[in-house]
C-alpha cells in the first residue's frame, strides 16, 4: 500500500486527477471504476480542465460507479445519477451508453445486482477503482459488519452513514436507508486501486486503513491484502498516521 500526502485538498485532488489521466492515456479504453461524495469532486474538476486543456480523451472509456441510492429518481439531485453529470459525464466526451451507475429504482432489485455484476465482467473488469471512504472505514456503501458482501447487493445503511450523509439532504428524514453498492470482492478485482480522503474527520478510518488489523468491522482495511492501492490523502486525514 502506497501512502501518498499532499499539503490540502486541491493538491490531493491534482494528484489523483493526473493518477486517473495517466491510466487513460497508457490504455485510452480503460474501464474506470468511479466513486461519489464530496471528497472527489475536486478530482472531477481537475480532469475537467484537462479534457478542455487536451490532455485527456474519454472518448473510448468505460465506467462503473460504485453505488446509487436505492429508489432515489436518477432526476434526483442527490441521486448519484445527478452527481456524475453535474461533476463529470456532461463536461467530457465520454459517450453516455458507456457510463454505468447501478439503478436503485428497478423492480427486481436482485436482477439488477446481477446484472450490473455481469456488465463489469464483460467489460473485462475494472483497471482503475477510485474510492472514497466513510468516518466508519466503508468503502462504496460497503458498511462494517460480521459479514460484508461480495459482489453488487443491496445494503441497509447505518445510522452513522445516513447521519453523515444528511448533510446532501434537506433533512435526515429524506436521506434513503438503502443502497445498491458494489460489493468488496469485485472492487478488489480491479488492476488498481486509489483512495482519496480529506480532513480530519477521516484520520481514524485512514490510521485503521493503513496500520489497523484487516477486519470486516474496518471495511477498507481489506485494501491492505490488494498489491496494487495508492492512498492519496491531505495532511489532516494522515494526523494520525
Amino acid at each position: 500500500m502506497r501512502v501518498i500526502i499532499e499539503n490540502d485538498y486541491q493538491t490531493m485532488s491534482r494528484k489523483a486527477a493526473l493518477l486517473v489521466a495517466s491510466q487513460v492515456n497508457l490504455k485510452p479504453n480503460s474501464v474506470l471504476g468511479l466513486a461519489t461524495g464530496s471528497t472527489p469532486e475536486g478530482m472531477y474538476q481537475k480532469l475537467v480542465q484537462m479534457y478542455h486543456r487536451g490532455e485527456i480523451d474519454f472518448s473510448e472509456v468505460i465506467t462503473f460507479n460504485l453505488d446509487e441510492y436505492y429508489k432515489l429518481p436518477p432526476d434526483n439531485k442527490e441521486s448519484y445519477h445527478y452527481y456524475m453529470q453535474k461533476n463529470l459525464f456532461k463536461h467530457v466526451n465520454l459517450y453516455p451508453e458507456n457510463t454505468n451507475i447501478p439503478r436503485g429504482m428497478v423492480g427486481n432489485i436482485e436482477t439488477e445486482c446481477k446484472y450490473y455484476e455481469e456488465k463489469i465482467q464483460r467489460a473485462g473488469g475494472i483497471d482503475l477503482q477510485v474510492l472514497g471512504i466513510g468516518s466508519n472505514g466503508h468503502i462504496g456503501f460497503n458498511e462494517p459488519g460480521d459479514r460484508l458482501n461480495v459482489t453488487t447487493k443491496l445494503i441497509k445503511l447505518t445510522e452513522e452513514t445516513i447521519k453523515s450523509n444528511s448533510r446532501f439532504f434537506d433533512s435526515p428524514d429524506k436521506v434513503p436507508r438503502k443502497a445498491v453498492s458494489v460489493g468488496m470482492a469485485t472492487i478488489l478485482k480491479a488492476e488498481r486501486i486509489i483512495l482519496l480522503a480529506s480532513g480530519e474527520n477521516k484520520a481514524e478510518a485512514i490510521k485503521k486503513t493503513v496500520n489497523g488489523y484487516v477486519d470486516t468491522r474496518v471495511p477498507s482495511s481489506l485494501l491492505q491484502t490488494h498489491p496494487e492501492v495508492t492512498l492519496i490523502i491531505d495532511e489532516e486525514a494522515a494526523s494520525l498516521l
